[in-house]
């Protein structure tokens, strides 16, 4: 699988960009704030219909125009693809394959499989338990279309829910339709909950060795599932809080209060690791991410790379450019000195200055 091109009209601060690229390595440098993240990001949204920042469509179309075209081109087991996106301000997006209209975002999930690592994924082991679930539902979303359906149909529901809740404050009447509201919470809830538990299973199959040869062999990591409530107790568990919810006006159980812990040499780095331990566990898990898609789809993903490397030591990136050679990857850096030093083959360079793009010569 391979993104051959990427045609930008009023995206971000693209008037018009369109790229080829290679199989290989595509680098993207340049100084800061020109729009390399722009392009992985649209490549990013042409696969997945989201941005990587969760970033609303109106903010992704260039200043002063009322909407935004996105158009990639995919070639997978010798099939082609053709993307076309597009944005509007005031309106839903509008997506199509090969030219058909898609009415769902699952119909495209599975064309292109993304994964995407930015100096803020470094964080994700130290930061809050919304960014951990949202690695989990993004990777899942990508390998399953039922659990992209469980997921929205359940945070539907947790919105309704929450909505009712508040409504119940002046008008108690409504707490007979709750029942309804739970009943819908666990048919999709307890799917969620299953399947982000065989995710981790999966996960901790591979990402043991990665951070063993990472580490030298001196840390042995785990990651451990932590649901808020364990889907066959679920029911009960909506039932033990309904009256708090209904005071505190909100849904308190339920896998959108779910999260992961990382454990080394036994060690929460949560809250008790070393800033290194919890970007090197980082590092760890996206790699292990690039290998389960592997698995699962039998073919390799994209990686987009935005501006990691100046993020890690020299190990560290030797490890990560080791791991990369046989895939598509689009890396964004300021520089090209960390690849030379390397030794680092570079099927394709791309400057990008003031959104514009240039291949030197």
């Amino acid at each position: 699988m391979y993104i051959e091109s990427v045609q930008l009209q009023n995206f971000r601060n693209y008037r018009e960009l369109h790229l080829n690229f290679d199989k290989g390595t595509n680098i993207f440098y340049g100084d800061n704030a020109q729009g390399k993240t722009n392009i992985l990001e649209s490549v990013y949204i042409c696969g997945t219909t989201k941005s990587h920042k969760g970033s609303k469509d109106k903010d992704l179309i260039r200043f002063g125009k009322e909407e935004s075209h996105i158009r990639m081109l995919i070639k997978k087991e010798g099939l082609s693809y053709k993307i076309d996106m597009h944005l509007r301000k005031n309106k839903a997006k509008g997506v199509a394959i090969n030219g058909l209209p898609i009415k769902k975002a699952r119909e495209l999930f599975g064309i292109v499989n993304l994964v995407f690592f930015s100096p803020e994924d470094l964080n994700i082991i130290k930061n809050g338990p919304g960014e951990r679930r949202r690695f989990m539902d993004l990777e899942l979303c990508q390998l399953d279309q039922i659990y992209l359906t469980d997921l929205a149909g359940y945070n539907h529901i947790v919105n309704q829910r929450n909505k009712l809740l508040k409504d119940m404050y002046h008008n108690p009447a409504l707490r007979d339709t709750l029942e309804i509201w739970d009943m819908q919470m666990l048919q999709y809830g307890q799917k969620v909950i299953s399947k982000r538990k065989e995710f981790v299973k999966d996960l901790n199959t591979v990402i043991q060795e990665i951070h063993s040869n990472l580490t030298g062999g001196e840390e042995k990591l785990e990651v451990l599932y932590e649901p808020s409530t364990e889907a066959e107790f679920f029911e009960e568990t909506l039932k033990k809080n309904r009256d708090r919810d209904i005071r505190m006006k909100m849904t308190s159980s339920g896998p959108h209060r779910d999260d992961l812990c990382f454990m080394v040499n036994g060690v929460d780095i949560r809250k008790f690791g070393s800033q290194g331990q919890q970007r090197t566990a980082a590092l760890s898990l996206k790699l292990s991410e690039i290998y389960l898609v592997k698995e699962k789809i039998k073919d390799t993903p994209v990686l987009l790379l935005d501006d990691v490397l100046s993020e890690l030591d020299s190990n560290r990136q030797t490890y990560l450019l080791d791991c990369i050679h046989d895939i598509q990857t689009l890396i964004t850096c300021t520089g090209l000195d960390d690849f030379v030093s390397h030794q680092f083959h570079l099927n394709k360079v791309f400057k990008v200055v003031k959104g514009e793009v240039f291949e030197p010569s």
